[in-house]
């Protein structure tokens, strides 16, 4: 009986803990996406329209824009002067966009 948990044990952590997650954001497509898509208002974490709602990090944090999910509603759906980006973009590469903004305001861009 013992040995039959132990291997049940070992098989859950094999399926469902140690697997890496098949959707992780790929930041490198994330940072092409927004070069092609966003730099133009926002080269360097900066905000060329709304110069006080910048992608730095404190600023972010402010705008309780500081997480993955918020910054992909923001894409998506826009807001004021920025453009909703969910009908160019496919969901994939919105989350890219998000985790590499994300990524780069923690590095100070």
């Amino acid at each position: 009986m013992v040995n039959f948990l132990s291997i049940l044990f070992l098989i859950f952590n094999i399926l469902f803990i140690s697997t890496p997650n098949s959707f992780a954001a790929d930041i490198d497509a994330g940072e092409q996406i927004f070069t092609a898509n966003c730099a133009a208002c926002h080269a360097g974490g900066n905000n060329a329209i709304m110069p006080e709602k910048t992608l730095q990090s404190e600023v972010l944090e402010r705008n309780e824009m500081n997480s993955v999910s918020a910054i992909t509603m923001q894409v998506k759906n826009g807001k004021n002067a920025m453009p909703a980006f969910g009908g160019r973009l496919a969901d994939e590469d919105i989350d890219n966009v998000a985790n590499y903004v994300l990524s780069q305001s923690v590095k100070g861009w």
